[in-house]
């Protein structure tokens, strides 16, 4: 394949690492093995190996995102931080087309004795930026991360969270090809994961990215690919959907050999009636506990609205309210899923508004849209104007589906014109954030409330 086509090419890939019992073998292994050349002794071994990478090797064309998944030590950081030359190999081939912009570890290329500025200069300079393309870039670098004053504090102050986000924000402005990020975006705030989840759909468009995680339903939503490494070895390679069912089927079989192990070993130790009584009893008790403490019922908390959060358009009306009502109408702070509720997105018209269309987007933390509706095929026959500096509502009446524990969002919209062919007046992401705390769905993005199951024996 013509190299031009091509952002990341891996060939033939190793990484050893030599594990010491003690640190005397690490003296022995630095001095014995020469004098024993120079006696003509066969040299001794103080070490053993540990092979992180075995034989490895794939390309990634330009354009592609690909996501790479395995359990905790199967070489995936080992294999980012190569590709980055931030790691030596131990013998292979790294080759990589393009400038290459890293989120590793967290706080990984930060001086936490330096301020947050310093590091700002210090990291983009080692990206290939000079100081006067940062000095340019400075300020939309600062307002990404919003970090505030702690811009000129030691990084050593900062939550795990803001060094996430001054890394991200230094990313994000350096004008990179390829984009590699291991894991980071599972620290931070709902805001902000929404946030970057819309700079790398938007990347994704003419960028490459290469994105590790432990989450599978990350990696089938944002990757065209998929790598699973398992004991340094590429277990499989395949569509985002196919390696990620393979990896948590492994899993699976994995955990039911555990729970038949602790099974096992739990039954060998019952000797006595007595024994035996007390385990059947504290099985009973764990079971009441988990009943208590999941509740199956969805809880999902409401927070406030977010006029200030990233919104672009027109500017011929403005959203100025969006929130959930009960039946009585009445503003609510929680919600349950399956109960019926009403979105109530309130605006005013900066201009007379011809035919406006008023619309919404619920979202989880990947930006995956979950389900939205809009007011245009409801008014396509009865279409209405407002005048300027009139006030109006729009109330979307619907059943909550159960949502899965996590993060969510509303992106609200006011536009006017057709379903194909309109103008945005104002489009803002992030209205409002909800976080669902329990939850009865066990697979999918949401749950259907169901009125009824049954289940018949037939003759």
């Amino acid at each position: 394949m013509s190299s031009e086509s091509v952002a990341i090419r891996v060939q033939d890939l190793n990484k050893c690492y030599q594990i010491y019992n003690t640190p005397r073998d690490r003296l022995k292994q630095f001095l014995l093995p020469r004098l024993q050349q120079l006696l003509g002794r066969e040299k001794k071994q103080y070490f053993q190996e540990f092979w992180a990478l075995k034989d490895i090797s794939f390309e990634i064309l330009k354009g592609e995102t690909v996501g790479i998944i395995g359990v905790n030590g199967s070489g995936k950081s080992t294999l980012l931080q190569i590709i980055c030359g931030t790691l030596n190999p131990t013998s292979g081939i790294v080759e990589h087309h393009g400038r290459i912009a890293a989120l590793l570890e967290l706080g990984s290329g930060f001086n936490p004795e330096f301020t947050g500025r310093e590091n700002v200069y210090m990291n983009a300079a080692v990206l290939g930026l000079s100081k006067s393309e940062v000095d340019e870039r400075y300020d939309d670098i600062v307002a990404f991360a919003d970090i505030g004053q702690f811009i000129d504090q030691p990084v050593k102050m900062y939550s795990s969270g803001m060094v996430v986000r001054l890394a991200f924000a230094i990313i994000t402005h350096v004008d990179a090809d390829v984009l590699i990020i291991d894991e980071a975006l599972s620290v931070g705030d709902a805001f902000f994961v929404q946030k970057c989840m819309r700079f790398l759909r938007h990347f994704m468009k003419q960028g490459t990215i290469l994105f590790v995680s432990h989450d599978t339903g990350a990696v089938v939503n944002l990757c065209s690919r998929a790598i699973w490494l398992q004991n340094g070895n590429i277990k499989m390679t395949g569509t985002p959907k196919s390696v990620s069912e393979r990896y948590l089927a492994s899993i699976n079989e994995e955990k039911i050999k555990e729970v038949a192990g602790e099974i096992v070993s739990d039954v060998r130790r019952v000797i006595s009636k007595t024994q035996k009584r007390e385990l059947e009893q504290d099985i009973k008790d764990m079971r009441l506990d988990f009943i208590n403490q999941t509740n199956l019922r969805n809880d999902i908390e409401l927070f406030d609205f977010q006029p200030q959060n990233e919104s672009f358009g027109a500017g011929g009306a403005t959203i100025t309210s969006v929130s959930f009502l009960d039946k009585s109408g009445s503003e609510l702070n929680w919600i349950v899923g399956g109960e019926h509720i009403t979105l109530l997105i309130e605006c005013v018209a900066n201009k007379e508004l011809l035919h406006p269309i008023v619309g919404f987007f619920v979202k989880d933390r990947l930006g995956q849209v979950l389900f939205g509706e809009n007011t245009y095929l409801t008014y396509i026959e009865k279409p209405f104007a407002i005048h300027k500096g009139r006030s109006f509502c729009t109330q979307f009446c619907f059943c909550m589906p159960v949502l899965p524990m996590g993060d969510y969002s509303v992106a609200a919209a006011i536009a006017e014109g057709t379903q194909e062919d309109h103008i945005q007046h104002h489009w803002l992401h992030d209205a409002l954030i909800f976080k669902s705390h329990s939850t009865s769905v066990s697979t999918g993005l949401v749950g259907v409330p169901m009125s009824d199951i049954t289940l018949i024996a037939q003759c």
